[in-house]
């Protein structure tokens, strides 16, 4: 058992100057598994860089371990995984057997993968063969940057189980199943401060909701005492003015006793002030990191008939044998269809060919008639260009798109950058803004959560449950997927 100190680390960013950590200082110990949650663009990854030496900081880290960083870079994919694997850990004894004891299991990667070439790994086999590498190494504390993206939920489940076996880790992923099947401790980076609590995000969740409606309530009850106060003290400082101008003139009988009793008036009336002073102080203490989940808005559109798109027996095969079982389903108005099925089974291409993209296929296919649709892609590497141009794409109002942005906690100065500089997660939410703001009969949107934070998650979970629009989705966090979903598509192969 060994400790991690973080003292009053201060962090800016270069270029912009903006204030990433003012002062932070907190300890966590080695053998935590530790969960590590915020809002996208608040700085989890750059916080990661700074343990690493990668950023420079003010303050002081002092670790009795090394640090390693998952996904590590491959400088060349051609390499059998077995060799990738060794020039990144090191040449340790055994290694080549270590990590085939450590795949063995096949709820990983079966051993026969380390004398693939890198490149041909899928996803996850990639995801699961390098933490089998990294928890080898001796003496290392891992920083394991959101492993799910791209893994199907079976791949998930999986994952989940290897790291609830292992120790020594932070965690940052917005997958709540697996924060709560893994996590021990949570890392919360917040608006205002950073927390470390024990538990795993559903407790860590309850306690922040006590926590802020607790602070609501007391914010609540404290601006109502400083107006109190404040009228209070206005009334006694008159009253004691005009009891004051009572000793001037012929009338005053007793100069001395009104005196003193305007003395005393004023008095109360400063103590009043004093007390109206500490309400205020209070107040300002309060509602720091408060994250104020805003609502959003939709414009879903009635489509003329009730059903908008039937299949009978469909499949889809490249020339290699079909992708899934022949599959036969309707999607009506005000249906949320999630499309279930494992890494490589067509989910995507489903989607595609539901686009009106031209995918080879078996059996039948009918998409209502001008059937106006909203598309989220899964990949975001074509991005570029202003939020205006996005806009204009899109065929969206530009200052309903930048609302909708800010409304996901989208900073400002992102505003005016161009979209290739995002990160995932703000190209992410740029793509979910604009689908958000396009009428529509129809939203298709495939795996729009990956690099997506928490909050915004759960904002987008309540907006769908308000609308109800009719949808067809890809997403493997199971907790969106059974919240929002009234009907599942599963693809079998």
């Amino acid at each position: 058992m060994a400790l991690i100190s973080v003292n009053n680390l201060t962090f800016h960013y270069p270029d912009s100057g903006e204030l990433i950590f003012d002062g932070v200082s907190f300890a966590v110990d080695t053998d935590w598994k530790l969960g590590f949650i915020g809002r996208n663009g608040k700085g989890k990854t750059t916080f990661l860089r700074i343990l690493m030496g990668m950023e420079g900081a003010s303050g002081h880290v002092s670790s009795p371990c090394t640090f390693d960083y998952f996904p590590f870079t491959v400088s060349d994919g051609t390499l059998p995984a077995r060799i990738v694997a060794r020039e990144h850990i090191g040449p340790y004894a055994q290694l080549e057997q270590r990590m085939e004891a450590a795949l063995a299991d096949p709820s990983r990667v079966t051993p026969d993968a380390l004398d693939r070439p890198y490149d041909t790994l899928s996803h996850g086999e990639r995801t699961k063969l390098q933490l089998a590498a990294l928890f080898l190494r001796k003496n290392a504390f891992l920083l394991i940057d959101e492993p799910t993206n791209h893994l199907d939920a079976e791949g998930r489940a999986l994952l989940r189980d290897y790291l609830a076996s292992k120790k020594g880790f932070i965690l940052v992923s917005h997958d709540r199943a697996l924060l709560d099947g893994v996590c021990d401790h949570i890392l919360s980076l917040n608006r205002a401060t950073i927390e470390v609590q024990k538990g795993n995000y559903s407790s860590w969740r309850f306690n922040r909701d006590a926590r802020d409606h607790y602070e609501q309530d007391e914010n609540d009850r404290l601006q109502n005492e400083i107006v109190r106060l404040q009228s209070s003290s206005l009334q006694k400082a008159d009253w004691a003015d005009k009891l004051e101008a009572t000793k001037i003139g012929s009338g005053a009988s007793d100069r001395g006793y009104v005196g003193a009793k305007s003395a005393k008036m004023m008095k109360r009336a400063k103590h009043i002030a004093q007390r109206r002073e500490q309400a205020i102080e209070e107040k300002k203490a309060l509602l720091h990191d408060l994250e104020r989940e805003l609502p959003l808005k939709l414009f879903p559109q009635p489509y003329v008939k009730p059903r908008l798109i039937w299949a009978e027996k469909l499949t889809i095969d490249y020339g290699s044998g079909a992708l899934f079982s022949p599959a036969s389903f309707e999607v009506c108005q005000g249906d949320r269809l999630a499309v279930r099925g494992p890494n490589g089974c067509g989910k995507s291409s489903l989607i595609k060919l539901l686009l009106g993209q031209s995918i080879p296929h078996t059996g039948t296919l009918t998409v209502g008639t001008g059937l106006a649709i909203s598309y989220v892609p899964q990949d975001t590497s074509h991005l570029s260009g202003s939020l205006r141009t996005l806009a204009l794409e899109h065929g969206v109002d530009y200052t309903q798109l930048l609302t909708t942005l800010r409304h996901l906690d989208f900073d400002r100065a992102q505003f005016d950058k161009d979209l290739s500089t995002y990160s995932q997660g703000q190209k992410k939410k740029a793509l979910l803004a604009a689908s958000l703001c396009a009428p529509a009969h129809l939203y298709i949107w495939d795996e729009p959560l990956n690099f997506i934070d928490i909050f915004s998650r759960i904002q987008i979970e309540d907006l769908l449950l308000q609308y109800r629009p009719t949808m067809i989705f890809i997403e493997h966090d199971a907790a969106f997927t059974d919240r929002v979903a009234t009907r599942s598509l599963t693809l079998t192969r």
